[in-house]
Protein backbone atom coordinates (compact mmCIF):
# COMPACT_ATOMS: atom_id res chain seq x y z
CA UNK A 1 0.00 0.00 0.00
CA UNK A 2 1.54 3.59 -1.27
CA UNK A 3 2.14 5.39 2.16
CA UNK A 4 0.32 8.62 3.40
CA UNK A 5 2.79 11.58 3.47
CA UNK A 6 0.32 13.89 5.21
CA UNK A 7 0.89 14.72 8.66
CA UNK A 8 -0.63 13.49 11.52
CA UNK A 9 -2.10 16.63 12.63
CA UNK A 10 -3.19 18.58 9.01
CA UNK A 11 -4.33 22.53 9.38
CA UNK A 12 -7.96 22.29 9.11
CA UNK A 13 -9.37 24.94 6.33
CA UNK A 14 -12.99 25.88 5.90
CA UNK A 15 -13.38 27.74 2.65
CA UNK A 16 -16.38 30.32 2.27
CA UNK A 17 -16.70 31.27 -1.80
CA UNK A 18 -19.73 32.02 -3.84
CA UNK A 19 -18.55 31.39 -7.02
CA UNK A 20 -18.62 27.14 -7.17
CA UNK A 21 -16.12 27.05 -9.74
CA UNK A 22 -13.19 29.45 -7.92
CA UNK A 23 -14.31 27.34 -4.18
CA UNK A 24 -13.25 24.03 -5.66
CA UNK A 25 -9.87 25.32 -7.60
CA UNK A 26 -8.80 26.25 -4.16
CA UNK A 27 -10.38 23.16 -2.55
CA UNK A 28 -8.42 21.12 -4.70
CA UNK A 29 -5.05 23.27 -4.50
CA UNK A 30 -4.83 23.34 -1.03
CA UNK A 31 -5.81 20.04 -0.47
CA UNK A 32 -2.58 19.48 -2.58
CA UNK A 33 -0.64 20.83 0.26
CA UNK A 34 0.74 18.12 2.60
CA UNK A 35 -0.30 19.91 5.89
CA UNK A 36 -3.73 21.18 4.63
CA UNK A 37 -7.34 19.39 4.69
CA UNK A 38 -10.35 21.21 3.46
CA UNK A 39 -12.78 20.29 6.08
CA UNK A 40 -15.90 22.71 4.79
CA UNK A 41 -16.94 24.39 1.92
CA UNK A 42 -19.77 26.92 1.92
CA UNK A 43 -21.44 29.46 -0.51
CA UNK A 44 -22.73 31.87 1.63
CA UNK A 45 -22.09 34.22 4.55
CA UNK A 46 -24.80 33.26 7.26
CA UNK A 47 -23.56 29.51 7.17
CA UNK A 48 -20.54 30.12 8.27
CA UNK A 49 -20.41 30.61 11.77
CA UNK A 50 -22.52 27.20 11.62
CA UNK A 51 -20.18 25.51 9.71
CA UNK A 52 -16.83 26.79 11.72
CA UNK A 53 -18.55 25.70 14.82
CA UNK A 54 -19.55 22.10 13.28
CA UNK A 55 -16.59 21.55 11.61
CA UNK A 56 -13.82 23.17 13.87
CA UNK A 57 -11.28 24.18 11.20
CA UNK A 58 -8.31 26.25 12.81
CA UNK A 59 -8.59 28.71 9.51
CA UNK A 60 -11.60 30.31 7.74
CA UNK A 61 -10.38 30.99 4.62
CA UNK A 62 -13.56 34.03 3.46
CA UNK A 63 -14.03 36.17 0.73
CA UNK A 64 -15.95 39.03 1.19
CA UNK A 65 -18.87 39.40 -1.23
CA UNK A 66 -21.09 36.39 -0.18
CA UNK A 67 -24.58 36.18 -0.08
CA UNK A 68 -26.82 36.51 3.19
CA UNK A 69 -23.75 38.06 5.55
CA UNK A 70 -20.37 39.86 3.74
CA UNK A 71 -17.11 38.05 5.17
CA UNK A 72 -16.28 40.77 7.18
CA UNK A 73 -20.06 40.59 9.26
CA UNK A 74 -18.80 36.85 9.53
CA UNK A 75 -15.27 37.32 10.82
CA UNK A 76 -16.79 39.88 13.43
CA UNK A 77 -19.41 37.20 14.43
CA UNK A 78 -16.43 34.18 14.34
CA UNK A 79 -14.18 36.41 16.59
CA UNK A 80 -17.24 36.10 19.37
CA UNK A 81 -18.36 32.76 18.61
CA UNK A 82 -15.03 30.72 17.89
CA UNK A 83 -12.36 32.61 19.29
CA UNK A 84 -9.41 29.73 17.94
CA UNK A 85 -10.66 29.66 14.39
CA UNK A 86 -8.22 31.92 12.72
CA UNK A 87 -9.54 34.28 9.75
CA UNK A 88 -7.85 34.97 6.70
CA UNK A 89 -9.64 37.11 4.11
CA UNK A 90 -8.97 36.44 0.61
CA UNK A 91 -10.79 38.95 -2.04
CA UNK A 92 -11.33 39.96 -5.73
CA UNK A 93 -11.50 43.63 -3.65
CA UNK A 94 -8.12 44.99 -2.57
CA UNK A 95 -9.77 47.92 -1.11
CA UNK A 96 -8.26 50.61 2.03
CA UNK A 97 -11.31 50.38 3.68
CA UNK A 98 -12.23 46.77 3.84
CA UNK A 99 -8.29 45.91 4.91
CA UNK A 100 -9.37 48.34 7.95
CA UNK A 101 -12.40 46.53 8.85
CA UNK A 102 -11.29 43.27 8.02
CA UNK A 103 -9.17 44.37 10.86
CA UNK A 104 -11.42 46.15 12.88
CA UNK A 105 -13.51 42.46 12.68
CA UNK A 106 -10.57 40.12 13.93
CA UNK A 107 -9.24 39.04 10.63
CA UNK A 108 -5.82 37.79 10.99
CA UNK A 109 -5.22 38.48 7.75
CA UNK A 110 -6.06 39.96 4.28
CA UNK A 111 -5.20 38.44 0.44
CA UNK A 112 -5.69 39.26 -2.89
CA UNK A 113 -7.07 36.25 -5.24
CA UNK A 114 -4.44 37.36 -7.52
CA UNK A 115 -1.42 35.57 -5.84
CA UNK A 116 -0.05 31.91 -6.19
CA UNK A 117 -1.60 29.10 -4.41
CA UNK A 118 1.87 28.55 -2.50
CA UNK A 119 1.59 32.00 -1.02
CA UNK A 120 -1.59 31.89 0.12
CA UNK A 121 -0.94 27.82 1.59
CA UNK A 122 2.13 30.02 3.17
CA UNK A 123 -0.14 32.40 4.57
CA UNK A 124 -2.65 29.91 5.85
CA UNK A 125 0.40 28.53 8.27
CA UNK A 126 1.35 31.93 9.52
CA UNK A 127 -1.39 33.18 10.72
CA UNK A 128 -1.65 29.89 12.46
CA UNK A 129 1.57 30.86 14.30
CA UNK A 130 -0.11 34.02 15.64
CA UNK A 131 0.91 36.17 12.80
CA UNK A 132 -0.71 38.66 11.05
CA UNK A 133 -0.34 38.44 7.18
CA UNK A 134 -1.05 41.76 4.84
CA UNK A 135 -0.97 42.16 1.09
CA UNK A 136 2.26 44.30 1.09
CA UNK A 137 0.63 46.72 -1.78
CA UNK A 138 -2.80 46.83 -0.09
CA UNK A 139 -0.97 47.50 3.02
CA UNK A 140 0.60 50.69 1.73
CA UNK A 141 -2.95 51.95 0.24
CA UNK A 142 -4.46 51.64 3.46
CA UNK A 143 -1.97 53.44 5.42
CA UNK A 144 -2.26 56.22 2.66
CA UNK A 145 -5.89 56.64 2.38
CA UNK A 146 -6.43 56.59 6.04
CA UNK A 147 -9.75 56.09 7.72
CA UNK A 148 -13.36 56.08 6.40
CA UNK A 149 -14.83 59.57 7.31
CA UNK A 150 -18.39 57.68 7.77
CA UNK A 151 -20.17 57.15 10.54
CA UNK A 152 -21.88 54.01 11.00
CA UNK A 153 -25.19 55.32 10.94
CA UNK A 154 -24.24 57.25 7.56
CA UNK A 155 -23.17 53.77 5.93
CA UNK A 156 -26.75 52.13 7.27
CA UNK A 157 -28.65 54.48 5.42
CA UNK A 158 -26.33 53.92 2.14
CA UNK A 159 -26.86 50.55 2.22
CA UNK A 160 -30.64 50.81 2.82
CA UNK A 161 -30.01 53.45 -0.71
CA UNK A 162 -28.50 50.48 -3.20
CA UNK A 163 -32.15 48.81 -4.07
CA UNK A 164 -33.30 52.08 -5.03
CA UNK A 165 -35.23 52.45 -2.22
CA UNK A 166 -37.06 56.31 -0.95
CA UNK A 167 -36.09 58.53 1.69
CA UNK A 168 -39.33 56.92 3.85
CA UNK A 169 -38.38 53.49 2.71
CA UNK A 170 -35.48 54.24 4.48
CA UNK A 171 -36.79 55.54 7.31
CA UNK A 172 -39.07 52.53 7.79
CA UNK A 173 -36.28 49.63 7.29
CA UNK A 174 -34.00 51.60 10.17
CA UNK A 175 -36.58 53.16 12.10
CA UNK A 176 -35.37 56.70 11.66
CA UNK A 177 -37.71 59.79 10.63
CA UNK A 178 -37.48 61.17 7.24
CA UNK A 179 -35.88 64.03 8.04
CA UNK A 180 -32.95 62.27 9.88
CA UNK A 181 -32.74 60.29 6.89
CA UNK A 182 -31.74 63.56 4.42
CA UNK A 183 -29.75 64.52 7.07
CA UNK A 184 -27.19 61.40 7.52
CA UNK A 185 -27.53 61.30 3.33
CA UNK A 186 -26.98 64.83 2.46
CA UNK A 187 -24.04 64.17 5.16
CA UNK A 188 -22.73 60.89 3.34
CA UNK A 189 -22.58 62.83 0.18
CA UNK A 190 -20.95 65.79 1.43
CA UNK A 191 -17.95 63.52 2.86
CA UNK A 192 -18.46 61.28 -0.21
CA UNK A 193 -17.46 64.78 -2.37
CA UNK A 194 -20.60 63.54 -4.80
CA UNK A 195 -23.53 64.65 -6.25
CA UNK A 196 -26.14 62.34 -4.86
CA UNK A 197 -26.34 59.15 -3.04
CA UNK A 198 -26.06 56.56 -5.69
CA UNK A 199 -22.74 58.54 -6.36
CA UNK A 200 -21.97 58.53 -2.64
CA UNK A 201 -22.61 54.81 -2.66
CA UNK A 202 -20.58 53.86 -5.80
CA UNK A 203 -17.72 56.16 -4.44
CA UNK A 204 -17.91 54.44 -0.37
CA UNK A 205 -17.65 51.16 -2.32
CA UNK A 206 -14.70 51.99 -4.24
CA UNK A 207 -13.22 52.73 -0.91
CA UNK A 208 -14.07 49.67 0.86
CA UNK A 209 -16.05 51.72 3.26
CA UNK A 210 -19.52 49.95 2.70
Amino acid sequence: MPRDHRPARSIRVLLAEDQQMMRGALALLLGMEPDIQVVAQVAAGDVIVDAVLTHRPDVALLDIELPGMSGLDAAADLRDQAPDCRVLILTTFGRPGYLRRAMEAGAAGFLVKDGPVEELAASIRRVLTGETVIDPALAAAALSAGPSPLTGRECDVLRASTDGATVADIADRLHLSESTVRNYLSSAIGKTGTRNRMEAVRAARQQGWL
